[in-house]
């Protein structure tokens, strides 16, 4: 990660000149980034704005930073996608947690469905947000996608109400309903888990609104499509040009 080491704070008052990092974030900039009184460094919080500022103090379990000025990011997409994946076994859903932070994704869904195998409690649900974080640390963005959990495929289609696009990879489309070289706007991309979908999920879908998208006659791995297709799609809106 090159220029100044970034750092997740909450509530900076841009009317105040000082800052305190504390918890996590303290610990890794303190024992990983090896941050020092008179380093640089910027602070995040998740507002869209970067704040500059210098480490004037390091204390046992904070640390104190005096800003010196904040701008607005210009890495944040300017077109929302919201990926949607099936939850997958072992550290894949981070893999691809990983990756659709790193292309642009604003919001990040993973959902339980009738053939999926693996499961998330509280614990890895927020190791997924912390993964994001410190993807979006690593991409340079100043906002982490927001990562939300559903126990059941319905609910999280019913999450996409409202987008432009609402596009569903399934094994059983042989065509796609949508042609994504040619969509523009909002959009919400929906990936099964390793066991895919079932036909009635299929059909639940398309009663509410999502094309079927086909991707090629080679089988992919679940994090395989999740990744090309976000890649794909952000490609398509501009956000990759």
């Amino acid at each position: 990660m090159s220029g100044r080491k970034r750092f997740f704070i909450e509530n900076i008052d841009p009317q105040s000149n000082t800052a305190v990092l504390d918890g996590d974030e303290f610990v890794h900039a303190k024992t990983v980034q090896r941050v020092e009184e008179g380093s640089e460094i910027t602070l995040l919080d998740g507002s869209g704005k970067e704040y500059t500022a210098i480490v004037a103090k390091i204390e046992k379990r904070s640390l104190t930073a005096h800003i010196t000025g904040f701008a607005e990011s210009d890495k944040e997409p300017k077109t929302p996608l919201y990926l949607l994946i099936g939850a997958l076994k072992g550290d894949k859903t981070e893999l691809v947690v990983q990756k659709a932070c790193e292309l642009g994704a604003e919001k990040i869904g993973v959902f339980s469905s009738e053939y999926c195998a693996a499961y998330l409690n509280e614990n890895k649900i927020e190791r997924l947000r912390k993964v994001a974080r410190e993807a979006t640390k690593q991409c340079m963005r100043s906002r982490a996608p927001e990562i939300e959990y559903f126990d059941n495929l319905k609910s999280a289609l019913l999450s996409c109400e409202g987008f432009t696009n609402k596009l569903f990879a399934c094994e059983f489309a042989f065509v796609s309903d949508t042609d994504i070289s040619r969509i523009s706007g909002s959009t919400a991309i929906v990936v099964g888990s390793e066991g895919g979908f079932s036909e009635k999920e299929f059909e639940t879908a398309k009663e509410l609104g999502f094309s079927a998208i086909y991707l090629g006659k080679r089988i992919l791995r679940a994090e395989t499509a999740a990744i090309a297709l976000t890649s794909i799609a952000m490609f398509t809106l501009g956000e990759m040009k």
